[in-house]
């Protein structure tokens, strides 16, 4: 009963024809690795045509959400932009901007060097803009923190978002003192991990594809061949057997037909076997027949 429920959530959520295309890809994929032999696997193509398939079964939306998977507050990624920040006086802030996708933290870090030999000047933050748009909604959202602090080399600053952003853009407010010059401050944005649903219906064929992406990274043949099998046979149509069906035995009666008609009708047989005149005599007495009883 429970594996039914599964299906029919299954069905509910992607199409017959998304999973088959899924399943055919992980023909196309044993098949691609069997001919290449370990020699010359399309490993960029396999990787974008697995990925594609992730994305299906766990039932992405176009909004960046899942159906059957999540984002979750512990890093997977981080993108790092690094900004000189110029002296400008007390009285104005130089703004830097840098951008990450499904953002929750942000970590401002100062370099103890701002080139190879001279040390870094330490950096004022006045305040953070983080604008995002939050998993759970798709109007922007804009948080702003004040930080009111000097970061001094080697030091760092950590500020965690109120929802994890999607496409998320934050910028810095800085200055630094006019007589020590500019000082430099790395921006990184933490972002987060996507974890897929334990009870999803294509749970085993979506460990499966992550399984193919780490064969791919290590050129293990064996394994790709191995997991796409794996996946063809899990996503196969689930035959769901049909009741049965009430049958009524019916008896017929031979039918009968005058004795006039039975004699003209075998007369007509004998005709149409004989030659070519007496075909033509007897398809000619079959049609006067047929108009006889339609009269009647």
């Amino acid at each position: 009963m429970i594996a039914l429920s599964l299906v029919f959530a299954a069905v509910a959520a992607l199409s017959p024809v998304q999973v088959m295309r899924v399943a055919d890809d992980a023909k196309a994929v044993d098949r691609v690795v069997e001919i290449s032999r370990g020699r010359d696997v399309p490993v960029d193509i396999l990787r974008r045509l697995v990925n594609e398939d992730l994305d299906t079964l766990r039932g992405r939306h176009s909004d960046d959400t899942y159906d059957f998977a999540s984002y979750e507050r512990l890093e997977a990624s981080r993108v790092r932009d690094s900004f000189s920040i110029e002296p400008t006086g007390e009285d104005r802030l130089k703004r830097v901007e840098s951008k990450g996708d499904f953002v929750y933290r942000v970590v401002l870090e100062m370099p103890n060097r701002r080139m190879i030999v001279t040390k870094n000047r330490p950096v004022f933050i006045d305040h953070l803009e983080i604008e995002a748009m939050p998993m759970a909604t798709s109007a922007r959202k804009t948080q702003t923190v004040s930080v009111k602090e000097w970061l001094q080399p080697g030091g760092n600053k950590v500020v965690d978002l109120e929802d994890i952003g999607r496409h998320a853009t934050v910028r810095l407010f800085a200055r630094t003192d006019e007589k020590n010059g500019y000082g430099n401050v790395d921006v990184v944005l933490i972002e987060a991990r996507l974890f897929d649903n334990p009870d999803s219906p294509y749970a085993d064929a979506v460990s499966s594809l992550k399984s193919i992406l780490k064969a791919l990274d290590h050129d293990d043949t064996a394994s790709m061949r191995a997991m796409a099998q794996r996946i063809a046979a899990d996503l196969q149509p689930v035959q769901i057997p049909r009741p049965p069906v009430a049958t009524m035995e019916v008896t017929a009666t031979p039918m009968s037909a005058p004795a006039d008609i039975q004699g003209e009708l075998q007369t007509i047989e004998d005709l149409l076997t004989g030659s070519e005149a007496e075909r033509r005599q007897g398809v000619d007495r079959l049609h006067q027949l047929i108009r006889r009883l339609r009269a009647h």
